[in-house]
């Protein structure tokens, strides 16, 4: 999710946080009808419940916590505990402004994890679930994945490090590491869990060789950067990537670093030492991010990752695994709601063209330019004709670029979720419908808690989680999604249409999100 829609979050930062540091295990009430179940980790005894046919263990710790000397370092091993570890609350989630895509913290420890798991079974198929939220808010508590469960698969979700606490890169941190690198360290969090599950899955009824990873929006992009970096090499064997092509270029570690100083200047470290920056309490950090943008990307650093995912996926200098890749027909509505409606009113016709440019980055000059393929007279509204615009842009036509890269090299199954009456279950009501807005694929998947009231899922659209559930993990059991979902084929363009209740293969996407057009800017 781009950073650029955060800006207004930041009014309620110290009094959503004055109720958000709460300890592990501190608030949530024992479930009716459960009992105990263990596991047993390379760091100690875990103690779950039993809820119905589903073992769930919460706020399991995965590595040390990032405080103080580990501040800006890579994950550290957790020390081993002795008696039984209680795992039937979540962890803290890591510091954040309030939202409406994550509850606000200050806690920086935060890496936790929690696994889902059928009551029995052994060897089952892993799905590794990585949260989106920009790469600066977002947490694992809201992804109840029992629909997935109940198809035999066991889940995990994780917390990571966000915002310039994960991905900061600046030269006193550079100077210090043996290798010479600095930001990256959600990524680095991330592939931390995912060791863990490699060394602890089995435990739970999970088969280590069996890892899917997936995510949406920044956890798409996540798992984008998990394909193209040489450091997570077979710690997965599948990745589903939702939304998340909508940075397919990374800054060098010298761009970051440069970003990194401005940070350090506008949180008052003047003289730009480790030092200085570990001293920084959390609120000046969390507001300094969001002021500066510092930190907020994954890094070309050399290491992590030694090229841009475009480029990776291009040379096919990736991890080569079956991949799903897919996108939402109406990405941008949530953005036009969040950057537009809910600050300031609807889009008009005179400020069409100032909001191309905010939306695209761009010189005045070439505004025209995209103002006549996306002229108003062809949409509704200017709030409808930006949204097309920023779709087919930012996550549409990046999406099929990948698709067409990728499937060269490994087994790749397109998407497109065509529901356009998804519930939306982040933002209040606008000035135009939201359709099939970015993140309403999530609650065909997981059970979610809705920010604003939301209605259910109606019968039809029932059928269409049944089925994407079903592809979801038919994926992580056998690497295809099964049902008739073709392997996608750059010669047809053709994808799934998720679409109630039935989903269709669809091969008009490329033309009506106006692909050729976006293609042609790449040259």
């Amino acid at each position: 999710m781009p950073l650029r829609s955060w800006g207004w979050l930041l009014a309620g930062l110290l009094v959503g946080c004055a109720a958000s540091t709460e300890a592990p295990g501190s608030t949530e009430e024992p479930l009716a009808g459960t009992h105990t179940t263990l596991a047993v980790t390379d760091e100690g005894v875990v103690r779950g419940e039993q809820v119905g046919t589903m073992r769930r263990f919460l706020g399991i710790p995965y590595a040390a916590a990032p405080v103080g000397d580990l501040r800006w370092r890579p994950p550290a091993p957790h020390a081993r505990w002795n008696a039984p570890l209680d795992a039937t609350q979540f962890g803290n989630h890591c510091p954040q402004v309030p939202s409406p895509f994550g509850l606000a913290s200050l806690t920086e420890d935060c890496l936790y994890l929690n696994v889902y798991a059928p009551a029995h079974g052994r060897g089952l198929p892993v799905m590794f679930w990585i949260h989106g939220g920009a790469l600066v808010v977002g947490e694992s508590d809201d992804y109840d994945p029992a629909k997935l469960v109940a198809q035999d698969v066991v889940v995990v979700t994780i917390n990571y490090r966000l915002g310039a606490l994960g991905f900061l890169a600046h030269p006193a941190l550079t100077a210090e590491s043996p290798d010479h690198v600095s930001g990256n360290y959600g990524i680095m969090d991330q592939q931390a869990a995912l060791a863990w599950v490699r060394r602890n899955i089995g435990s739970f009824g999970g088969d280590p060789a069996r890892v899917t990873l997936f995510g949406e929006s920044a956890g798409g992009l996540s798992v984008h950067t998990q394909l193209a970096s040489p450091a997570a090499a077979g710690l997965f064997t599948g990745a589903i990537v939702e939304s998340g092509a909508y940075s397919l270029s990374q800054p060098s570690l010298a761009a970051a670093e440069a970003a990194g100083t401005a940070f350090a200047t506008k949180v008052s470290c003047t003289d730009q030492t480790a030092a200085c920056l570990r001293a920084l309490d959390v609120v000046q950090i969390v507001v300094g991010q969001n002021n500066t943008g510092g930190g907020t990307s994954p890094v070309v650093d050399g290491k992590i990752l030694t090229q841009s995912i475009g480029a990776a996926f291009a040379s096919g200098a990736m991890n080569r695994v079956p991949m799903i890749e897919g996108s939402n027909h109406d990405e941008w509505r949530l953005f036009v709601a969040l950057d537009f409606d809910l600050v300031g009113g609807p889009v008009t016709a005179a400020g069409y063209p100032a909001a191309i440019q905010a939306t695209l980055g761009i010189p005045a000059a070439l505004v025209p330019l995209f103002v006549a393929v996306y002229p108003l007279t062809d949409y509704p509204s200017p709030d409808l004709a930006l949204a097309a615009l920023g779709t087919d842009a930012i996550f549409a036509c990046n999406a099929r670029f990948v698709e067409h890269l990728v499937s060269a090299f490994v087994p790749t199954y397109a998407y497109e979720l065509n529901d356009e009456n998804a519930p939306q279950r982040f933002l209040p009501p606008v000035s135009f419908p939201y359709g099939a807005a970015h993140a309403s694929e999530i609650q065909y998947l997981f059970n979610l808690p809705a920010t604003v009231p939301a209605p259910p899922l109606d019968a039809g659209q029932e059928q269409l989680s049944d089925a994407m559930v079903s592809a979801w993990t038919t994926f992580a059991r056998t690497g295809a999604p099964g049902d008739g979902w073709p392997r996608f084929d750059p010669a047809l363009d053709d994808m799934e249409s998720l679409v109630p209740p039935s989903p269709l293969v669809e091969t008009g996407f490329a033309a009506f999100h106006k692909c050729a057009f976006w293609d042609s800017l790449r040259r």
